[in-house]
């Protein structure tokens, strides 16, 4: 009944917004592109729509991607995929309980022909990285981080190196595995827009994926993939993410659901401010992704759990009961009233 209530109220004001919204946002070319990003990407991987859908928000808002799942589930393969498409200049970066700032970020080096120190970058350096398995290197690497996620830059030895203006992090982990992992730090954790969690295949995408092998005409190789976006394209898209409307009643909204993180009694620590805006700039993305120029209250609603499950610590009477942040998030967006 409470999803029926929900359905007829988004629709409703949908329809009051494409009625009452006088400045419209030409999105035809926008949405045709989408379109072959997204058959491009299923001609791979098979299912995962709301994992495809939350990285594509987060590349469009400008904001980095924590993928969880077990090994298997094309959690890198969709990452590389991501970034063949866009024509972004890729990277990869294996972390490892061994691994040093100095191999992520660079060096300088003594050049002996000019007697000077020359900046070597480091892996990553570029506009979309993938770090596979974050959660195997200890904390001091996982602080290089903090700075070039937050102000997309690197300093080294007091100067400053600015990245690219399509700079992504996409990071990946194992849930599962314990030994010999290291927990996230708060401060890298909220610095991830979104937490993907990418689960097992249904039935039918399983034996879809069988009948691929079986047939390996159908299988499609990374090398063979010709990109769809240039960069400047894209950054062209995050331009028209700026035009998205939206009312004053759902940026309440917004402030609402976020604000209920802190009072919840089962909530240790709750969502910052930043929660918000990633929730302002996700769901305009979403928007986007399904040829509107506004925002409504499924939008919200859709990237909201993803964007508050790795930013809400619960309590340990809480966890001892059973609760997941993931559930903990569903039930207070939940508790707050669907704009009208």
């Amino acid at each position: 009944m409470d999803e029926l209530i929900n359905n007829k109220t988004n629709e409703q004001y949908t329809n009051k917004m494409e009625e009452n919204t006088t400045k419209r946002t030409d999105l035809q070319d926008f949405s045709e592109k989408i379109t072959q990003l997204k058959k491009a990407i299923g001609n791979v991987i098979v299912g995962q729509q709301e994992a495809v859908d939350l990285l594509l928000i987060a590349i469009l808002a400008d904001g980095h991607v924590l993928i969880e799942g077990v090994p298997g589930v094309a959690k890198t393969l969709l990452a590389r995929l991501v970034s063949r498409l866009i024509d972004a200049r890729f990277s990869r970066i294996q972390f490892t309980p061994d691994l040093m700032p100095s191999d992520v970020l660079g060096t300088t080096v003594f050049n002996m022909k000019t007697s000077e120190f020359d900046f070597h970058q480091g892996p990553v350096f570029a506009e979309m990285v993938l770090v596979d398995e974050i959660n195997r290197a200890p904390a001091k690497t996982q602080a290089a981080l903090f700075e070039v996620m937050e102000e997309r830059q690197v300093t080294i030895d007091g100067i400053s190196h600015r990245m690219k203006d399509l700079y992504t992090i996409i990071a990946t982990q194992n849930p599962v595995e314990q030994e010999g992992t290291y927990r996230l730090p708060e401060a890298q954790l909220d610095r991830f827009l979104f937490k993907i969690s990418m689960s097992y295949p249904t039935l039918e995408e399983e034996v879809s994926v069988l009948q691929r092998h079986q047939e390996d005409r159908q299988l499609v190789k990374l090398a063979d993939i010709q990109p769809l976006l240039s960069v400047s394209e894209l950054l062209a898209m995050r331009q028209k993410l700026q035009e998205v409307y939206v009312e004053d009643s759902l940026l309440r909204y917004i402030a609402s659901i976020v604000q209920q993180t802190r009072m919840s009694k089962v909530v240790y620590l709750g969502a910052s401010p930043r929660a918000s805006v990633a929730i302002l700039n996700a769901s305009k993305g979403y928007a986007m992704l399904c040829g509107r120029d506004f925002v409504t209250p499924e939008d919200i609603k859709f990237v909201t759990p993803s964007i508050l499950q790795h930013r809400l610590l619960l309590t340990a009477e809480a966890e001892m009961e059973g609760y997941t942040a993931l559930k903990v998030a569903q039930k207070l967006i939940d508790k707050v009233e669907v704009p009208k």
